[in-house]
């Protein structure tokens, strides 16, 4: 049976040749852009950086950037050769589906020139824009998506109405729908006029349109809707229909928070 575009691999990064002998620790370390070489050894010489669970403090240790697991300072350097992840202002009216059998737009055709072999992490309903994420790591989609692992997610929610005391408190205090309870982490009004409201609501909750939901159940349904966070990475300036790659500090960051 042919695989699904959107089937998720346990491992979808792409290998690459790696001497048998490994990688200098300090070149990996560099190549991933965590500091220069030689500050890399300096760091290796403090006791400063972790692999495999085992600190590795001489100059001369070689790995496998494809399978070593390494931190530094606690915070984990993904090193895997064409790992990638990359944020996207997702637009309106397009599909979370790297495919559509009915023509319909979806995030596959703004990322169809990149070379990677990317899935998407989670979805939005076609309605709601903002931030989703995208990469060719499996087991960070699989770490972001596991209900042990969810991250936090922030939305910003125009609403019909004057959104009431009460309303905002139920929604920090808890709902009780169809699938079960639900409470928001945070949940606070930054607009208030007489007939809609801006509210920004965090949430670890992945339950189908949960946000849509909540605010129903409250009695002001939602107008527009747009995911500004996930854990560490936000939406930024990012425009609609935009695409970046996350890099640096904040990818090392994404790689912590769900424990790898």
């Amino acid at each position: 049976m042919a695989e699904s575009r959107d089937a998720v691999p346990s491992d979808a990064v792409p290998s690459e040749t790696v001497p048998s002998e490994g990688v200098r620790l300090q070149k990996v370390l560099a190549q991933a852009g965590i500091a220069s070489r030689r500050a890399a050894e300096a760091m290796i010489v403090e006791g400063r950086v972790n692999v495999d669970n085992v600190v590795v403090t001489e100059l001369g240790t070689r790995v496998d950037p494809a399978t070593a697991v390494v931190h530094v300072d606690g915070e984990r350097v993904p090193t895997a050769p064409g790992l990638v992840v990359v944020a996207m202002n997702k637009p309106r009216g397009v599909v979370t589906s790297m495919s559509d059998d009915r023509g319909r737009p979806c995030v596959g055709d703004m990322v169809a020139d990149r070379s990677e072999r990317l899935f998407h992490v989670g979805r939005l309903d076609a309605e709601t824009e903002g931030l989703l994420l995208l990469t060719n790591d499996g087991e960070l989609t699989n770490r972001l998506m596991h209900p042990s692992h969810e991250v936090a997610k922030t939305y910003r929610a125009r609403v019909d109405g004057a959104i009431s005391k009460q309303a905002m408190r139920a929604l920090s205090t808890g709902i009780d729908l169809d699938d079960g309870p639900i409470a928001c982490d945070s949940a606070r009004v930054i607009q208030r006029l007489d007939d809609r409201s801006l509210v920004e609501v965090t949430l670890h909750s992945g339950r189908n349109r949960i946000v849509r939901r909540m605010f129903d159940a409250v009695g002001y349904p939602v107008l527009d809707l747009v995911r500004i966070s996930i854990g560490p990475i936000s939406l930024g300036n990012l425009k609609p229909g935009q695409v970046d790659e996350v890099r640096g500090a904040q990818l090392r960051s994404l790689y912590t928070a769900v424990g790898l």
